[in-house]
């Protein structure tokens, strides 16, 4: 059955790589602050949590997941800034 965490986990890491992608590209994040910040706070417990359960399924998902929303957050925070101009 440890697959199928194993799979979920894939799943869920993954689907943050096209935003994380995308906000680099672009220099900025157009995701809503609240969400990108409960979704940190969220996916940090529960990595903590995790790992206090001794559950490395879970642990890696949770670590993974804080580490794109940070990616996120970083350039909602500091967006880069445009060069349109210069050539």
């Amino acid at each position: 059955m440890v697959w199928i965490g194993y799979v979920g986990l894939t799943a869920l890491v993954l689907c943050w790589i096209p935003q994380s992608i995308d906000t680099v590209k672009q220099g900025r994040c157009p995701v809503n602050m609240a969400f990108l910040v409960l979704s940190a706070l969220g996916s940090l417990s529960l990595a903590f949590y995790a790992l206090s359960l001794g559950n490395m399924v879970f642990t890696i998902l949770n670590c993974l997941t804080t580490l794109g929303t940070a990616i996120n957050i970083f350039y909602k925070v500091f967006p880069r800034e445009s060069h349109q101009g210069t050539a």
